[in-house]
């Protein structure tokens, strides 16, 4: 598992709302709450991408 940079995590926000993101270091995932999508990182680098992105049910 690569190390993900916490400064590069708190500038991304989410591509859809534009809301801020929440890490989730145990499924490397950044999360967003207002669009219900969960954003994979791999190798360190999140994949920003709405097709990319789990559906998250409430």
């Amino acid at each position: 598992m690569t190390k993900v940079d916490r400064k590069t995590l708190e500038s991304l926000v989410c591509p859809e709302t534009h809301a801020v993101l929440t890490y989730d270091a145990e499924r490397q995932e950044l999360i967003s709450k207002a669009a219900h999508l969960a954003y994979p990182i791999r190798d360190g680098i999140p994949i920003m991408l709405s097709d990319e992105a789990r559906k998250i049910e409430d």
